[in-house]
């Protein structure tokens, strides 16, 4: 019995790769929440209801990685990637309460043993330590390189989007104004540099070149640029947005992730808005 149920798990997950691509022939992102490229200009999805990873190299997509569809299973619920270092692909999962690397053949290995509950961001240190926002213990967690017992940072309330400026000074972004939208992490203690409710349902941060923040608002439908005093100024907003979530740079692409529009936005320097067409 338990053969045959098998059996029949495998053959709905093929049916499921297959129809993962549109009849259109573009491929068909299910639920993407993140995004991170790496120096070639490849690009990997963190697809929260595929659920698993796209790589999209040369504008074609292909799945990099299928996870299954059972609750618990590793990458099952996965939201955030990001690039270490050395080039290698890392993603957060709820579903394991873990963060992951991907080695040489593509496969993912676990890095803290299960020791983080939501992972929403990471951003890495020129060190190649991570820095890890978990939204479920209300943590931003340090994990070394090579993985091991994370060591806690800083206590901070609905912590989303991390990032490192060129100092490699760790800003954290937050729906919750308690302790500021927007603040510096120094010592295991956050500096507002946002107070109040600036933004609607803030998710991710980024910071462009002129050393302003880019905060991602999907309440807003809408990003915001943030100056170095604090003053938020709604930049991007309304269509084609419908719920952008994930930021990520690709050169000097600004790369937008909207899961209901189902697409990556590209956006550039005076804010004009392009879908980015891929295809199997």
């Amino acid at each position: 019995m338990v053969v045959g149920l098998n059996r029949v798990r495998s053959v709905v997950a093929l049916l499921f790769l297959a129809t993962s691509i549109h009849a259109t022939g573009a491929a068909e992102l299910q639920y993407p929440l993140d995004v991170a490229a790496t120096k070639d200009g490849t690009l990997f999805i963190a697809d929260r209801k595929l659920p698993g990873i796209w790589k999209v190299s040369g504008g074609k997509a292909s799945i990099y990685f299928q996870a299954s569809k059972q609750f618990r299973t590793r990458l099952n619920a996965v939201r955030c990637v990001a690039i270490d270092n050395n080039g290698q692909l890392l993603a957060g999962d709820s579903a394991t309460r873990e963060v992951y690397r991907f080695d040489a053949d593509g496969k993912p290995v676990p890095l803290t043993k299960g020791r983080i509950g939501i992972p929403m961001s990471i951003a890495v240190h020129k060190d190649g330590s991570l820095y890890v926002s978990d939204l479920e213990l209300q943590r931003i967690w340090k994990v070394s390189a090579a993985g091991g017992e994370p060591t806690e940072v800083a206590q901070f309330a609905g912590c989303r989007g991390l990032v490192f400026d060129k100092d490699d000074q760790l800003w954290a972004l937050s729906t919750s104004a308690r302790k500021g939208q927007l603040v510096k992490v120094v010592d295991g203690k956050v500096e507002p540099l946002v107070k109040g409710m600036a933004f609607d349902f803030p998710h991710n941060v980024v910071i462009a070149k002129d050393g302003q923040f880019i905060v991602s608002d999907s309440y807003a439908k809408a990003l915001w640029r943030v100056d170095l005093e604090g003053k938020a100024t709604k930049w991007v907003s309304g269509e084609p947005f419908k719920n952008p979530v994930g930021l990520g740079w690709n050169g000097d692409a600004l790369l937008v992730v909207d899961p209901r529009a189902k697409s990556i936005f590209s956006v550039d320097a005076d804010g004009k808005v392009t879908a980015i067409k891929i295809a199997p």
